[in-house]
């Protein structure tokens, strides 16, 4: 397939237009954290011992391990093992001892490994308690379950609904048999005692309208006169808000776009991968970065008048790049997408995480450099192979930097150099672009 790219509207070499703050070159440091990974796939960035400095725990599917590293000298140590095929995850203190606990989703394909064969009794969720005062010692972490729906994939935990007990809002990538069969959304809620619990209640958001759920991102503050939490979601239907409306109680489903569609015929995919959401200007959501479709190429952008309701507004879909044709499954390199004020300037840039070959591997940083043309400006800002993409203050300068870790998955795709690391943010130690 030969998709021919949009004309370039970005370049590192663009001046910000009158009026507005200098353009600062991006830069970050890199700091090698784990070399020579065996399998790499799923990051997250929470302070686990609490001493003020974030730490990172990941892993990958084949081995079953997850790890945690300590910030500093970035020690490893194995929080559980044993755990068949983890695939996302997320964090929350869950025992109430203050201490992040993390979640996990596993158990999601039989024997095949692949998405064509999800595992019909899989998609479980557990939660890690993380025991607290002493997290340093070397000893296995308990594990709890949670609750299961087949395909289990992707979670988010946040309070969607109420603001009394934890969500966990589970989005699963394909049915048993059927990898473009309609899909359950559902949500699990705490109970009164999540450490004797057998299972979490689960209820169903719905069950009716979205298939190959990839993407998905916990918003706060999107939803007018409330502090719950909503999500982004990346599916065979584009890019989708979810929220949930207290006044009429029930689930709002708001559609952005319908991501990308060209490749269907030739591919099978359409729509989104993933996606997340940038402040520009003060205002929540101006825009929503998204890589389309599922294990996408293209890169696009979607936009709205400032002035307008995001629930009601009419947004306008751009491509900025589509990094190289889809390989023989049908897919590209692009695996997340995250947006930060990484400049410091109030405004939002984004970055793209590509999981190769080279060249179409690393880290992209797009800067919006003209906010009414949509001009956009564009770095490497790393050479790495990216499955996931962490975001955090690691040195505690007040500036966000972001951690990576190699995509490296049997039956998918294996880095040829499987790494995980911290890149420090520089940016503002060399002198304005223009």
């Amino acid at each position: 397939m030969n998709i021919q790219k949009t004309p370039a509207r970005q370049t590192p070499d663009a001046a910000p237009p009158s009026g507005t703050s200098p353009l600062l070159i991006p830069v970050f440091e890199p700091e090698l954290v784990a070399d020579h990974l065996r399998d790499g796939y799923w990051l997250e960035a929470p302070d686990l011992n609490q001493d003020g400095k974030p730490d990172l725990f990941g892993y990958g599917l084949r081995l079953g391990e997850i790890y945690w590293y300590q910030n500093g000298d970035w020690t490893r140590r194995l929080i559980t093992d044993g755990v068949r095929m983890p695939v996302g995850g997320d964090y929350a203190d869950i025992s109430g001892n203050g201490y992040p606990d993390p979640i996990i989703c596993y158990d999601l394909y039989g024997d095949i490994g692949t998405i064509v064969d999800a595992k019909e009794t899989g998609g479980k969720i557990d939660w890690i308690e993380n025991p607290g005062p002493g997290v340093e010692e070397t000893k296995r972490w308990t594990r709890h379950y949670i609750g299961r729906a087949t395909g289990m994939h992707r979670l988010r935990a946040g309070y969607f609904t109420q603001t009394e007990r934890l969500e966990i809002i589970g989005f699963p990538i394909v049915t048993k048999g059927n990898v473009h069969g309609v899909l359950p959304l559902v949500m699990f809620t705490q109970p009164d005692d999540p450490l004797t619990a057998e299972e979490w209640p689960m209820t169903t958001i719905d069950d009716m309208s979205y298939r190959m759920l990839h993407g998905a991102e916990k918003k706060r503050g999107l939803i007018p006169g409330s502090d719950r939490d909503s999500v982004l979601v990346a599916s065979d239907e584009g890019v989708t808000w979810i929220y949930y409306d207290a006044d009429t109680a029930t689930w709002q489903h708001v559609r952005i776009g319908t991501g990308e569609t060209s490749q269907f015929e030739e591919t099978g995919f359409k729509g989104s991968g993933d996606l997340d959401a940038g402040r520009i200007d003060g205002v929540p959501m101006s825009y929503v970065a998204a890589i389309e479709p599922f294990h996408g190429n293209t890169v696009a952008i979607y936009t709205r008048d400032p002035e307008s309701d995001p629930a009601t507004a009419g947004w306008t879909r751009q491509v900025l790049d589509v990094y190289g044709d889809p390989n023989e499954n049908g897919e590209g390199p692009g695996h997340q997408i995250l947006c930060a004020d990484f400049d410091g300037d109030g405004d939002e840039e984004f970055l793209v995480g590509l999981r190769g070959p080279w060249p179409w591997q690393g880290v992209m940083y797009y800067k919006m450099v003209d906010k009414k043309a949509g001009v956009f400006a564009k770095w490497r800002v790393s050479d790495d192979s990216v499955a996931r993409i962490a975001m955090a203050d690691f040195n505690g300068d007040g500036r966000p930097d972001f951690a990576t870790i190699a995509y490296s998955v049997d039956n998918y795709y294996r880095a040829k150099q499987a790494r995980l690391m911290v890149f420090r943010n520089r940016i503002g130690d060399e002198e304005p672009l223009r």
